[in-house]
């Protein structure tokens, strides 16, 4: 099956994508999310299975029109994506605490945080696409007159298989360095304090305040571009683990989105009930390190989507299982 099949016979799939997109986002900000406001386990609950709903109903579309390897390369990509934010969202409610944003205005700045996340992706997964079809090693060696390799190693493929193997042992063995962290000096928080003069507290849910007649950044677009810069490096390990997956931009893009889109919602819930994925990260360590064993092979071995989804969700669930059975203490 052509890997552009999609964009090239299927195009109704993309304006239906981003219908749907759009109109969610115009309903939860200018709707469902008119005012700021502390959000409850209840709505986070119910976002959290409307946006997994919607996910799995356009996998259903991707299944009809595209074909089950299609459907397999969405869901795989989709969970890889869904269960790698969720050690974001453990960082991201140690950014929450060190700057003691109120519960309140948490939603407006992943909100944010999402919007820049839409661009960013964009710009990964497309770039990274273009840049794998120029690196197979056969095309290269063809190009100086060597003819006949029977491999066809991708060399940017090779690379990100190495770099999440080597991921997922530092994911392994870090502990929780990331509590330690002064976000003061990251780089998100320089960027901002290099740009504008902030106020020492904060103005509600605004990103803006006036004192003294002089217009002032409050900490809250602090937080936010903390919080993008996050973002950033952990797409370094998302962005390459989806590769290993589809090389199709349309079923990367669109997994990723929806597993993306979820976020906020599932922070909620996550941020009430962080005990019960205590022994989620090891799992994650172990995903990371199994794509990228499975990049580094695939010219020699391909492992079918439905294995990887398989394996990825066996991995999650015992995770989730173990940190139910063996249940963080306060002196771990």
């Amino acid at each position: 099956m052509n890997k552009h099949l999609i964009f090239s016979e299927h195009p109704g799939l993309i304006v239906i994508f981003a219908v749907a997109i759009i109109i969610m986002l115009l309903l939860d900000l200018g709707v469902f999310n008119k005012k700021s406001h502390e959000v409850s386990n209840k709505e986070a609950l119910s976002w959290s299975i409307v946006w997994i709903s919607l996910a799995m109903c356009f996998s259903g579309l991707v299944y009809f029109y595209a074909g089950s390897t299609k459907f397999y390369e969405f869901q795989s990509a989709y969970w890889i994506e869904k269960a790698l934010s969720v050690d974001n969202l453990f960082v991201f409610i140690l950014v929450f605490n060190f700057f003691n944003v109120a519960n309140s205005s948490k939603h407006k700045v992943l909100f944010w945080g999402i919007i820049g996340a839409l661009v960013l992706r964009a710009l990964f997964i497309f770039s990274g696409v273009f840049l794998i079809e120029l690196t197979y090693l056969n095309n290269i060696l063809a190009f100086f007159g060597i003819k006949g390799f029977v491999y066809n190693i991708n060399i940017i493929i090779t690379l990100f298989g190495l770099f999440l193997i080597y991921a997922g042992v530092k994911s392994w063995s870090s502990g929780d360095d990331d509590e330690d962290e002064d976000y003061n000096n990251s780089k998100g928080a320089k960027l901002i304090r290099s740009l504008f003069k902030v106020s020492e507290k904060y103005d509600g849910d605004k990103f803006f305040t006036y004192q003294n007649g002089k217009k002032l950044a409050t900490p809250l677009l602090v937080v936010v571009s903390v919080i993008e810069f996050t973002d950033l490096l952990f797409a370094v390990d998302s962005i390459p683990a989806i590769f290993a997956i589809s090389n199709d931009p349309f079923i990367l893009y669109t997994s990723n989105i929806f597993a993306i889109l979820g976020l906020r919602a599932l922070f909620f819930l996550l941020d009430n009930f962080i005990h019960l994925f205590s022994k989620l990260p090891y799992g994650l360590a172990i995903i990371l390190a199994f794509i990228g064993i499975k990049m580094i092979i695939s010219p020699f071995y391909h492992i079918e989507s439905i294995i990887s989804l398989l394996i990825i969700g066996s991995i999650l669930l015992l995770s989730v299982l173990a940190s139910i059975i063996f249940p963080k203490t306060a002196e771990s």
